[in-house]
Protein backbone atom coordinates (compact mmCIF):
# COMPACT_ATOMS: atom_id res chain seq x y z
CA UNK A 1 0.00 0.00 0.00
CA UNK A 2 1.12 3.37 -0.68
CA UNK A 3 2.99 5.73 1.39
CA UNK A 4 1.76 9.62 1.55
CA UNK A 5 4.43 11.82 3.37
CA UNK A 6 3.36 15.30 4.79
CA UNK A 7 5.43 17.93 6.00
CA UNK A 8 3.91 19.69 9.14
CA UNK A 9 4.12 23.11 10.95
CA UNK A 10 3.92 23.64 14.17
CA UNK A 11 5.10 26.73 16.00
CA UNK A 12 8.75 27.21 14.58
CA UNK A 13 9.37 23.64 14.19
CA UNK A 14 8.54 21.24 11.03
CA UNK A 15 7.50 17.55 11.52
CA UNK A 16 7.25 14.77 9.32
CA UNK A 17 4.47 12.54 9.14
CA UNK A 18 3.29 9.55 6.78
CA UNK A 19 -0.29 8.16 6.36
CA UNK A 20 -1.10 5.27 4.43
CA UNK A 21 -5.07 3.78 3.39
CA UNK A 22 -8.10 5.52 2.62
CA UNK A 23 -8.46 8.98 3.77
CA UNK A 24 -12.34 7.93 4.50
CA UNK A 25 -11.60 5.24 6.88
CA UNK A 26 -11.47 5.46 10.63
CA UNK A 27 -8.45 7.52 11.77
CA UNK A 28 -5.52 5.92 13.63
CA UNK A 29 -2.63 7.83 14.76
CA UNK A 30 0.20 6.31 16.03
CA UNK A 31 3.17 7.45 18.33
CA UNK A 32 6.67 6.15 18.58
CA UNK A 33 9.20 6.60 21.45
CA UNK A 34 13.03 6.50 22.49
CA UNK A 35 14.91 6.08 20.51
CA UNK A 36 13.01 4.79 17.85
CA UNK A 37 11.65 6.98 14.74
CA UNK A 38 7.22 5.86 13.12
CA UNK A 39 9.05 3.50 11.49
CA UNK A 40 8.71 1.39 14.56
CA UNK A 41 5.26 1.29 13.72
CA UNK A 42 5.67 -0.05 9.96
CA UNK A 43 4.94 -3.53 10.61
CA UNK A 44 1.62 -2.61 12.60
CA UNK A 45 0.78 0.34 10.27
CA UNK A 46 0.50 -2.25 7.38
CA UNK A 47 -1.56 -4.63 9.16
CA UNK A 48 -4.16 -1.78 9.90
CA UNK A 49 -4.39 0.40 6.81
CA UNK A 50 -6.93 -1.75 4.88
CA UNK A 51 -9.20 -0.69 8.09
CA UNK A 52 -8.18 2.89 9.47
CA UNK A 53 -6.59 5.97 7.80
CA UNK A 54 -3.17 5.29 9.76
CA UNK A 55 -0.76 8.31 10.54
CA UNK A 56 2.51 7.63 12.02
CA UNK A 57 4.74 10.57 12.27
CA UNK A 58 8.14 11.47 13.82
CA UNK A 59 8.16 13.03 17.49
CA UNK A 60 10.41 16.62 17.63
CA UNK A 61 13.53 15.47 18.00
CA UNK A 62 13.21 12.41 15.73
CA UNK A 63 14.23 10.95 12.23
CA UNK A 64 13.01 13.91 9.83
CA UNK A 65 11.55 15.98 12.33
CA UNK A 66 13.20 19.40 13.53
CA UNK A 67 15.09 18.95 16.84
CA UNK A 68 15.42 21.74 18.54
CA UNK A 69 18.17 22.71 20.31
CA UNK A 70 17.08 23.97 23.76
CA UNK A 71 15.89 21.38 26.62
CA UNK A 72 13.18 22.95 27.31
CA UNK A 73 11.20 23.12 23.54
CA UNK A 74 11.10 19.10 24.74
CA UNK A 75 8.42 20.06 27.56
CA UNK A 76 5.16 18.32 27.49
CA UNK A 77 2.32 20.75 26.51
CA UNK A 78 4.80 21.39 23.41
CA UNK A 79 4.23 17.57 22.46
CA UNK A 80 1.12 17.33 23.04
CA UNK A 81 0.36 20.68 20.49
CA UNK A 82 2.94 18.30 18.21
CA UNK A 83 -0.15 15.53 18.08
CA UNK A 84 -2.83 18.42 17.05
CA UNK A 85 -1.04 19.56 14.77
CA UNK A 86 -0.43 16.69 12.89
CA UNK A 87 -3.78 15.77 13.59
CA UNK A 88 -5.14 19.38 12.38
CA UNK A 89 -2.85 19.14 8.99
CA UNK A 90 -4.43 15.67 7.94
CA UNK A 91 -7.59 15.19 9.27
CA UNK A 92 -8.59 18.93 9.75
CA UNK A 93 -11.67 18.39 12.36
CA UNK A 94 -11.85 14.82 12.81
CA UNK A 95 -11.88 12.59 15.43
CA UNK A 96 -9.45 9.58 16.11
CA UNK A 97 -8.10 6.53 18.15
CA UNK A 98 -4.70 7.10 18.82
CA UNK A 99 -1.80 4.10 19.88
CA UNK A 100 1.11 5.02 20.96
CA UNK A 101 4.60 2.95 22.60
CA UNK A 102 7.01 4.10 25.01
CA UNK A 103 7.73 7.75 25.45
CA UNK A 104 5.05 8.04 22.56
CA UNK A 105 2.75 6.76 25.00
CA UNK A 106 4.29 8.49 28.01
CA UNK A 107 3.75 12.08 25.70
CA UNK A 108 0.48 11.04 24.33
CA UNK A 109 -1.14 10.68 28.19
CA UNK A 110 -0.63 14.70 28.21
CA UNK A 111 -3.27 14.57 25.19
CA UNK A 112 -5.52 12.30 26.67
CA UNK A 113 -5.86 13.86 30.02
CA UNK A 114 -6.05 17.27 28.73
CA UNK A 115 -8.39 19.59 26.83
CA UNK A 116 -6.46 20.20 24.12
CA UNK A 117 -7.78 16.94 21.86
CA UNK A 118 -10.56 16.32 24.41
CA UNK A 119 -13.56 14.95 21.75
CA UNK A 120 -11.31 14.19 19.22
CA UNK A 121 -9.05 11.24 20.49
CA UNK A 122 -11.83 8.36 20.94
CA UNK A 123 -9.30 5.77 22.10
CA UNK A 124 -6.04 5.23 23.16
CA UNK A 125 -3.88 2.03 23.31
CA UNK A 126 -0.91 2.21 25.32
CA UNK A 127 1.91 0.33 25.15
CA UNK A 128 4.94 0.22 27.35
CA UNK A 129 4.13 3.97 28.63
CA UNK A 130 2.82 5.10 31.72
CA UNK A 131 1.91 8.87 32.69
CA UNK A 132 4.56 10.51 34.47
CA UNK A 133 2.31 12.23 36.61
CA UNK A 134 0.03 9.07 37.78
CA UNK A 135 4.06 7.50 37.74
CA UNK A 136 5.13 11.12 40.33
CA UNK A 137 2.01 9.67 42.30
CA UNK A 138 2.09 6.07 42.40
CA UNK A 139 6.45 6.50 43.49
CA UNK A 140 5.31 8.49 46.32
CA UNK A 141 2.30 6.02 47.20
CA UNK A 142 4.85 2.97 47.80
CA UNK A 143 8.49 4.91 48.77
CA UNK A 144 6.73 6.64 51.59
CA UNK A 145 4.17 4.03 52.67
CA UNK A 146 4.05 1.73 55.70
CA UNK A 147 3.80 -1.45 54.03
CA UNK A 148 7.24 -3.18 53.24
CA UNK A 149 5.96 -4.54 50.12
CA UNK A 150 4.73 -1.44 48.21
CA UNK A 151 8.24 0.24 49.60
CA UNK A 152 9.94 -3.00 47.75
CA UNK A 153 8.21 -2.24 44.60
CA UNK A 154 8.81 1.24 44.52
CA UNK A 155 12.63 0.37 45.14
CA UNK A 156 12.02 -2.25 42.24
CA UNK A 157 10.92 0.13 39.80
CA UNK A 158 13.41 2.91 40.91
CA UNK A 159 16.33 0.58 39.78
CA UNK A 160 14.77 -0.61 36.24
CA UNK A 161 14.54 2.95 35.92
CA UNK A 162 18.62 3.92 36.30
CA UNK A 163 18.47 5.15 32.72
CA UNK A 164 16.26 7.80 33.07
CA UNK A 165 18.80 9.24 35.82
CA UNK A 166 22.14 8.74 33.66
CA UNK A 167 20.54 10.68 30.96
CA UNK A 168 20.02 13.75 33.36
CA UNK A 169 24.45 14.02 32.45
CA UNK A 170 24.08 16.35 29.68
CA UNK A 171 27.13 16.26 28.08
CA UNK A 172 28.26 11.98 29.02
CA UNK A 173 24.89 10.36 28.16
CA UNK A 174 24.75 12.28 24.33
CA UNK A 175 28.72 11.01 23.94
CA UNK A 176 28.09 7.08 24.86
CA UNK A 177 25.16 7.16 22.66
CA UNK A 178 27.27 9.08 19.88
CA UNK A 179 30.29 7.05 20.15
CA UNK A 180 29.30 3.17 21.30
CA UNK A 181 25.19 2.90 21.72
CA UNK A 182 24.07 3.54 17.78
CA UNK A 183 26.78 1.06 16.50
CA UNK A 184 25.77 -1.79 18.95
CA UNK A 185 21.72 -1.07 18.85
CA UNK A 186 20.61 -3.52 16.66
CA UNK A 187 22.71 -5.74 18.28
CA UNK A 188 21.02 -5.20 21.31
CA UNK A 189 17.63 -5.43 20.14
CA UNK A 190 18.48 -8.88 18.84
CA UNK A 191 20.16 -10.20 22.42
CA UNK A 192 17.99 -8.35 24.82
CA UNK A 193 14.56 -7.43 23.62
CA UNK A 194 14.20 -10.49 21.40
CA UNK A 195 13.90 -8.45 17.87
CA UNK A 196 14.62 -11.41 15.06
CA UNK A 197 15.56 -8.83 12.58
CA UNK A 198 16.00 -5.32 13.49
CA UNK A 199 16.05 -3.04 10.59
CA UNK A 200 18.70 -0.40 9.88
CA UNK A 201 17.91 3.35 10.94
CA UNK A 202 20.07 5.73 9.45
CA UNK A 203 18.89 8.13 11.83
CA UNK A 204 19.46 5.79 15.16
CA UNK A 205 22.30 7.90 16.49
CA UNK A 206 20.88 11.14 16.03
CA UNK A 207 17.50 9.56 18.00
CA UNK A 208 18.98 8.77 20.75
CA UNK A 209 21.36 11.68 21.33
CA UNK A 210 18.53 13.80 20.89
CA UNK A 211 15.53 11.57 22.55
CA UNK A 212 17.62 11.88 25.62
CA UNK A 213 15.95 15.72 25.88
CA UNK A 214 12.44 14.23 26.50
CA UNK A 215 13.53 12.90 29.62
CA UNK A 216 15.91 16.10 31.02
CA UNK A 217 12.50 18.38 30.15
CA UNK A 218 10.04 16.52 31.84
CA UNK A 219 10.66 13.47 34.33
CA UNK A 220 12.12 15.37 37.31
CA UNK A 221 9.55 17.82 37.49
CA UNK A 222 6.79 15.38 36.83
CA UNK A 223 8.00 13.29 39.60
CA UNK A 224 8.07 16.22 42.08
CA UNK A 225 5.02 17.96 41.60
CA UNK A 226 2.50 15.53 39.96
CA UNK A 227 -0.34 16.74 38.99
CA UNK A 228 -4.03 14.68 38.79
CA UNK A 229 -4.93 13.19 35.49
CA UNK A 230 -8.17 11.80 34.52
CA UNK A 231 -8.57 9.98 31.04
CA UNK A 232 -11.08 11.41 28.74
CA UNK A 233 -11.62 8.54 26.87
CA UNK A 234 -11.13 4.63 26.76
CA UNK A 235 -7.47 3.37 27.43
CA UNK A 236 -6.17 0.09 26.67
CA UNK A 237 -2.91 -0.86 28.16
CA UNK A 238 -1.04 -3.03 26.66
CA UNK A 239 1.55 -4.36 28.93
CA UNK A 240 4.57 -6.31 28.24
CA UNK A 241 5.39 -9.02 31.41
CA UNK A 242 9.36 -8.84 30.58
CA UNK A 243 9.45 -5.44 29.68
CA UNK A 244 13.15 -4.30 30.96
CA UNK A 245 12.60 -0.47 31.38
CA UNK A 246 8.87 -0.16 32.70
CA UNK A 247 7.82 -2.08 35.96
CA UNK A 248 4.43 -3.89 35.07
CA UNK A 249 3.23 -2.30 38.88
CA UNK A 250 3.00 0.74 37.57
CA UNK A 251 -0.53 -0.05 35.86
CA UNK A 252 -1.42 -2.15 39.02
CA UNK A 253 -3.72 1.33 40.57
CA UNK A 254 -4.40 3.06 37.01
CA UNK A 255 -8.38 2.66 37.44
CA UNK A 256 -7.95 5.49 39.78
CA UNK A 257 -7.58 8.08 36.64
CA UNK A 258 -9.13 5.70 33.69
CA UNK A 259 -12.98 5.79 33.95
CA UNK A 260 -12.77 2.80 30.86
CA UNK A 261 -9.78 0.98 31.68
CA UNK A 262 -8.76 -2.42 29.84
CA UNK A 263 -5.44 -4.20 30.43
CA UNK A 264 -3.84 -7.15 28.35
CA UNK A 265 -0.80 -8.40 29.95
CA UNK A 266 1.44 -10.01 27.13
CA UNK A 267 4.50 -12.17 27.46
CA UNK A 268 6.76 -9.80 25.81
CA UNK A 269 9.89 -7.88 26.35
CA UNK A 270 9.75 -3.75 25.80
CA UNK A 271 9.77 -3.76 21.65
CA UNK A 272 6.31 -5.65 21.22
CA UNK A 273 5.39 -3.56 18.26
CA UNK A 274 8.72 -4.96 16.60
CA UNK A 275 8.43 -8.60 18.02
CA UNK A 276 4.56 -8.97 17.98
CA UNK A 277 3.43 -6.59 15.50
CA UNK A 278 0.00 -8.75 14.14
CA UNK A 279 -1.26 -9.09 17.82
CA UNK A 280 -0.65 -5.46 18.23
CA UNK A 281 -2.49 -4.57 15.25
CA UNK A 282 -5.18 -6.96 16.49
CA UNK A 283 -5.78 -5.62 19.80
CA UNK A 284 -5.67 -2.10 19.21
CA UNK A 285 -8.28 -3.17 15.60
CA UNK A 286 -10.58 -4.48 17.79
CA UNK A 287 -10.32 -1.90 20.97
CA UNK A 288 -11.08 0.83 18.65
CA UNK A 289 -13.80 -0.93 17.10
CA UNK A 290 -15.46 -1.78 20.65
CA UNK A 291 -15.09 2.11 21.55
CA UNK A 292 -16.61 3.38 18.29
CA UNK A 293 -19.54 0.72 17.90
CA UNK A 294 -19.63 1.06 22.03
CA UNK A 295 -20.16 -2.89 22.50
CA UNK A 296 -17.30 -5.17 23.79
CA UNK A 297 -16.72 -8.76 22.77
CA UNK A 298 -16.02 -12.01 25.24
CA UNK A 299 -12.30 -10.93 24.99
CA UNK A 300 -11.73 -7.59 25.52
CA UNK A 301 -14.94 -7.86 28.35
CA UNK A 302 -12.26 -10.22 29.97
CA UNK A 303 -9.55 -7.60 30.09
CA UNK A 304 -11.80 -5.21 31.93
CA UNK A 305 -10.61 -3.15 34.71
CA UNK A 306 -12.58 -0.43 34.96
CA UNK A 307 -15.98 0.55 33.47
CA UNK A 308 -18.93 2.38 35.48
CA UNK A 309 -22.34 0.99 34.44
CA UNK A 310 -23.71 4.21 33.35
CA UNK A 311 -21.06 5.37 30.64
CA UNK A 312 -20.89 3.66 27.31
CA UNK A 313 -17.54 2.79 26.12
CA UNK A 314 -18.08 5.90 23.41
CA UNK A 315 -18.22 8.64 25.97
CA UNK A 316 -21.87 8.96 25.38
CA UNK A 317 -23.87 9.56 28.47
CA UNK A 318 -27.04 6.84 29.57
CA UNK A 319 -30.08 8.88 30.41
CA UNK A 320 -31.58 8.52 33.99
CA UNK A 321 -33.33 5.68 34.40
CA UNK A 322 -31.45 3.40 32.30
Amino acid sequence: MSVTRHAITTGAINLYAESRGNPQNPALILVHGYPDNHSVWDQVAAQLADEFFVIAYDVRGAGQSDKPARVADYRMPLLAQDLKAVADAIIPGQRFHLAAHDWGSIQSWESVTTELLQGRIISFSSVSGPCLDHMGFWMRSHLFSLSPLRIFAGIRQLFASWYIVFFQIPVLAPLLWRLVIAAQWNRYLRLREEVSEPDDNPTQANDGVIGVRLYRANFIGKMLRPQKRYAHCPVQLIVPTRDNYVGTQLFDELGEWVEHLYRRDLDATHWAPLTHAPLMAQWIRGFAHAVSNNKEDAELRAARVSAPARTPLNGSHLPEGV
